[in-house]
This record gives structure tokens, C-alpha cells and sequence, in this order.
């Protein structure tokens, strides 16, 4: 690991000006994802600025029934706050298949959104990757890829985003707060991350000054039926194959209203746009689910050894919702 100055700031405007005068610097709170990568010399920040003294660890119930979660609330916290388990079961799900009981003790809400691939190339400093290193190539393309994306993916990256709760909060229509000397910006879930194109290098739509403060999610009344699926290689600690997190309202046998998005497949947590879109208003039956998962996995491409996520996608989508309409039925 590279020496690096360590600056502590005690509240939000020290913190963003301290950034803005330090070109390189990064900001660390619980540190479960930027201490490893500094120690693989992938990250290699001249300044670390501690904002763990900062008071963003609420969480907090707004007027109209959303939920405010401050950007340094613990995992596991925010997994057992009532709050989240009785109105976004789906999120408190989410967050307890991710990592270890340990790492959900040190990772924080705004740590999750900003968590880097996991594709071992990436990790590998004699290895080809325009994430790490823009314009050097992909090794993953014709290497060992079974974890790699099928959506959304380009001749530059086909790496996966590897958070499990944002991929809840996609479904939920969450909006991440964030906040530099130029004042506070919102900025929906679905905006917050970046595709890889031809500049993988660039997650997400933050500035290089700007600090993640906090992330709201809407009164979502169609959340109360929800539930977060993980397919996995094992049981614990280990990133999705592909996961689903979906919300599902029936009246009278037709949807009403439905949340979806996709997880493991993507450089992004994947909103299923097309698969809400063809479920709304349609019967609430096996076969509406399974149009509306093939039309949303048609223009997922695999490689020979991650193909198999494409029907597995389908697969998980549908049993997702079944379950979802049973649950719902019995309530």
C-alpha cells in the first residue's frame, strides 16, 4: 500500500472542501471495499479523508411516509430498522444476503452505492481492464467470465456491479443525495450508476468532489409485498449469479402496480423497465410473468461460459413474482 495523508473532517462542508482541494483523494467511512482495493494498488489516493465523525446515521421517517437513511448508517442496522423491515421488506432482505455479518457491521448505506466489480481482472494488475486502466484492453471477454454481465455491456467492459442493496433500491425508486461546495444535488437511483460504454472507468454520474450524504426512499405503499431472491455459487458470501428484487400489487386478479429490477447481470442494478411495462394492467398469471421476463432478458448477449444467465434470469424473475402472488394472496 502506497503512504497517503489521512485527514479526519468533523461535518459535511470540511469534508467536500477538503476533497476539492485534494486532487486524488478519496473519502472512506466503514472502508470494507476501498481498504482492499488500496491495498491491490488499484486505488491509490494521495489523501484519505475519514468522514465517519459526521452525523449521517439516521434513519428517519419523512412527512409523506418515505424513509430518510443517512449515508453512514450501518448495514446491518439499516437491515433491522423497523422502518425498513415493515414498509421496504425487500431492502432489508437484500442487505442481510450481502457480505458477512461482520462486513454488514463496518459497511455503510453511501459505501454500498460507490463498492467497485468484483471481476478478478480488475483485481489483477497484469491483466488487461479499462476499468482500471482505460484503453488497456478486457481480458474478461475471452477469459474466465461465468460471472460476467449480459445486459447492457459493451466491446469495452462486461463486468458486474456487486451490491445486493442497490439493487433494492432500484426497484424502489430510491434518490441519492449528494453534496459538494456547489451545494445539494438529488439524484434518482436509476441515474446514479453508469453503463460501461466506451469509458467503464466512470460508475457512477458523481463528481469527483461530491460526498454521498444520504438516500430517501418514497412512500411506496406497492413495497409492503416485496421480497429480494439471490442466486448464489453457495449460501453465503458470494455475489449473485443473478438476483431479483420485486414488488407486486393485485386487485382482482390484475397488477396493479409492480417494482423490478435485476441484479448480477449488469455493470448497474438493471430497473426492468419492459417487464413493469408489459405486467401493468395484465392478468396476474404464469403467463404474463413469463412474456414479460423474456421480453425483458431479449436483448441480454452471453458468452459461452455466462449464457446460462440469461434463462437463469428468466427463471428467478418468474418465481420471484409467483411467490410475490401468494404471498399476496394469503395476506
Amino acid at each position: 500500500m502506497r503512504p497517503f495523508a489521512y485527514v479526519s473532517a468533523p461535518d459535511v462542508a470540511t469534508a467536500v472542501r477538503a476533497i476539492g482541494t485534494e486532487p486524488g483523494a478519496k473519502f472512506i467511512g466503514g472502508g470494507t471495499n476501498l481498504v482492499d482495493l488500496m491495498r491491490e494498488g488499484v486505488e491509490r489516493p494521495g489523501t484519505v479523508i475519514d468522514i465517519t465523525a459526521l452525523p449521517l446515521t439516521g434513519v428517519e421517517e419523512l412527512p409523506g411516509g418515505g424513509v430518510r437513511i443517512g449515508a453512514l448508517v450501518r448495514n446491518a442496522h439499516l437491515a433491522a430498522h423497523r422502518l425498513i423491515r415493515n414498509r421496504y421488506p425487500l431492502l432489508s432482505q437484500a442487505i442481510l444476503t450481502g457480505a458477512s455479518a461482520q462486513l454488514r457491521n463496518m459497511a455503510t448505506a453511501g459505501g454500498n452505492l460507490l463498492q467497485r466489480t468484483r471481476c478478478p481482472y480488475f483485481y489483477d494488475g497484469a491483466a488487461a481492464c479499462n476499468k482500471r486502466e482505460p484503453g488497456s484492453g478486457c481480458d474478461a471477454m475471452d477469459g474466465f467470465n461465468r460471472n460476467h454481465g449480459v445486459l447492457g455491456v459493451s466491446d469495452s467492459c462486461i463486468a458486474t456491479h456487486p451490491s445486493d442493496m442497490c439493487v433494492a433500491l432500484a426497484a424502489l425508486d430510491a434518490i441519492v443525495e449528494v453534496e459538494s461546495v456547489r451545494g445539494v444535488r438529488r439524484v434518482p437511483m436509476a441515474e446514479f450508476h453508469r453503463l460501461p460504454g466506451d469509458t467503464p472507468h466512470l460508475e457512477t454520474t458523481l463528481a469527483a468532489d461530491e460526498l454521498v450524504t444520504a438516500v430517501e426512499l418514497p412512500a411506496l405503499p406497492v413495497a409492503a409485498t416485496s421480497r429480494y431472491r439471490k442466486v448464489r455459487d453457495r449460501a453465503s458470501y458470494a455475489f449473485a449469479l443473478v438476483s431479483v428484487a420485486a414488488a407486486l400489487e393485485v386487485d382482482d386478479g390484475t397488477v396493479t402496480a409492480v417494482r423490478l429490477a435485476l441484479g448480477g447481470v449488469a455493470a448497474k442494478p438493471w430497473r426492468a423497465y419492459e417487464a413493469e411495462r408489459i405486467l401493468l394492467g395484465a392478468p396476474a398469471t404464469e403467463e404474463s410473468f413469463r412474456r414479460a421476463a423474456a421480453a425483458e432478458l431479449a436483448p441480454a448477449t452471453g458468452r459461452p461460459q455466462n449464457a446460462f444467465k440469461i434463462e437463469l434470469a428468466r427463471r428467478t424473475l418468474v418465481e420471484t413474482l409467483r411467490q410475490l402472488l401468494t404471498e399476496g394472496s394469503a395476506a
